[in-house]
């Protein structure tokens, strides 16, 4: 897949936080170059006794037209809330948002028209065959029947489906009825196709697969995917990234330059004595390096790991600690992840936040 480069591959992974200046920007006005934009974005929800409970806080989002955008983050983060918001599908408290062109609050039925939408939970019928589903979206978005026919034709060509046209759902596997829900949203041939988790639930293969068809949906016909997910690997296969976490964005840009941003190595060594071990390393490594035990050994992290296995594993062996296997591995997104958010992207996120009526923080 072709991957966009440019600015955002050497600029800083910082968020930008200042206000846009731009007489584009500041008059909402869409950026043609864009398919998304977002300033200030906030979805806040009524919750006991008067409170509010933020589930998006302040989104700022610029998506390029044409690129597949990971949203990143646990369950709880706020991705789909933000689809919501995205799709017209949910109204923003506040901020502002263009999707395709139109704005969220003042044209969200254009907004609808313009994007497609793959939710986490199947929505096909399955008693109904693969072309029955797609001929009656079609017409559910105004096709006509002649058009409905030649566009469910293409999807399911697109799909790779067209042999198992009359097939009843049911009988389909689950990657394949994955990929019809994708040919589903193309029938009105979006701008935007927005995929919220595409693959939950799918085995390693099916997802492989599901991932291939994005691919060649992305480079037959230069749609822009917006697709949230947790699974890391998943978000290696993106243009670039944006990481929410408890409502908040907090890192966005390529996956190289998110991971080069860490700089540090993860160091593992596997010991005789691993509780002995790790006094011996924190003498050896710089002071203001956190050395722990995990289940697979003594770790920690600097800058240019596989320099320092010799030096460490010495030091060990002058002790009379046996060292049976030593690692360095260079920094992965969720280790982007636990650098800005401070834990494992797998772990169960906290509860969100409750606000006292004026929007304070409780």
């Amino acid at each position: 897949m072709q991957r966009h480069t440019g600015d955002d591959e050497l600029a800083p992974v910082a968020l930008r936080t200042a206000a846009p200046t731009s007489p584009r920007a500041a008059h909402h006005l869409p950026d043609p170059a864009y398919a998304i934009t977002t300033r200030g974005l906030v979805k806040s929800y009524p919750g006991p006794e008067g409170t509010l409970t933020h589930a998006v806080r302040g989104l700022d989002l610029d998506v390029r037209r044409g690129e597949t955008f990971a949203f990143l983050g646990p369950n709880g983060a706020g991705k789909s809330t933000t689809i919501a918001m995205l799709c017209a599908l949910a109204r923003p408290t506040s901020g502002h948002a263009t999707v395709a062109g139109a704005d969220v609050l003042t044209r969200p039925h254009e907004v609808r028209r313009r994007v497609g939408m793959l939710f986490q939970h199947s929505a096909v019928d399955p008693d109904l065959t693969a072309e029955q589903n797609l001929h009656i979206h079609a017409r559910l978005y105004g096709l006509p029947r002649s058009q409905a026919r030649r566009r469910t034709a293409e999807v399911l060509e697109t799909a790779g489906l067209t042999d198992r046209r009359r097939s009843p759902v049911r009988t389909l596997s689950g990657g394949m009825r994955r990929r019809l829900e994708i040919a589903r949203q193309l029938l009105h041939a979006p701008g935007v196709l927005f995929l919220d988790e595409p693959t939950t639930g799918l085995d390693p293969h099916a997802r492989a697969q599901v991932w291939e068809h994005l691919r060649a949906l992305r480079e037959r016909h230069g749609s822009t995917l917006f697709v949230t997910t947790h699974y890391l690997e998943e978000a290696e296969n993106c243009d670039r990234i944006a990481i929410i976490d408890r409502g908040r964005l907090v890192a966005q840009g390529t996956p190289s330059a998110l991971k080069a941003a860490i700089g540090d190595d993860r160091v593992v060594l596997r010991t005789g004595d691993d509780a002995a071990a790790q006094q011996v390393v924190r003498r050896i490594a710089p002071p203001d390096r956190a050395v722990t035990v995990d289940a697979g050994g003594v770790c920690l992290r600097v800058p240019g790991g596989s320099s320092w296995i010799p030096r460490l594993c010495a030091g060990l062996e002058a002790r009379g600690i046996a060292v049976h296997a030593a690692s360095a591995t260079p920094p992965t997104l969720d280790d982007v992840f636990f650098h800005h958010a401070g834990r494992s992207l797998d772990a169960t996120p906290p509860d969100r936040t409750p606000l006292d009526p004026v929007g304070g923080t409780r």
